[in-house]
């Protein structure tokens, strides 16, 4: 019985070329998710903290340029909401929940590209199971003879696209619902800053 060549299986399984791309795409994805989240992430306390000390010294300007400085999505809401200090308290949490809605939006802008690829990549690898499974019956019919050589060929690129779409799957799956953790976790700082903000200020 001859060798297995897997570099000729992918070479002639459409499905495994699929794969590949999706395998590329959601690589992609995860390393310019994990860039911008490496950004927006930090805590609001620290900001917070030192935009009361120079408002309380009468150095609003300097708060607001200090809060713009931060480049983290905690940092965004401050500042916005520094910006918009002037208003009535009821306008400036509408405005603040407005711009956590927006910064949110941001964060997941691409984790539905991973989720995707997550879920349908196991049935893309499921259909170039049956794909290869056919062709192995089709080679044992045309052979007119049986022999694990007749078959293999087929049975091969069917185990290879299984493992193909569960190679491209569970990365996407674990690295996407930590995203999502992720998420909710810069959420809820965003959440907390905001209401601390309002406090501070003293908006009524």
């Amino acid at each position: 019985m001859g060798e297995v060549n897997v570099v000729a299986i992918f070479k002639e399984s459409f499905t495994l070329i699929i794969l590949f791309f999706c395998s590329v795409l959601s690589i992609t994805f995860m390393i310019e998710r994990w860039w911008y989240f490496r950004k927006s992430r930090g805590h609001g306390d620290p900001i917070l903290a030192h935009v009361n000390k120079l408002l309380e010294a009468g150095k609003a300007a300097e708060a607001q340029t200090y809060a713009g400085k931060h480049t983290s999505a905690v940092g965004k809401v401050i500042h916005y909401g520094l910006l918009h200090s002037s208003r009535s308290r009821r306008d400036l949490e509408d405005l603040l929940h407005t711009k956590r809605l927006e910064e949110r939006l941001q964060l997941e802008r691409y984790l539905g590209v991973l989720g995707t690829l997550g879920n349908i990549s196991p049935f893309i690898g499921l259909f170039g199971t049956v794909v290869g499974i056919i062709k192995a019956f089709r080679d044992l019919a045309m052979s007119g003879g049986g022999g694990p050589s007749v078959v293999a060929k087929g049975i091969a690129e069917a185990l290879v696209a299984t493992a193909g779409g569960l190679m491209v799957a569970i990365p996407a799956v674990i690295i996407y619902n930590y995203f999502m953790r992720q998420v909710k976790t810069v959420s809820t700082d965003m959440e907390v800053a905001s209401t601390r903000l309002v406090v501070i200020l003293g908006v009524k």
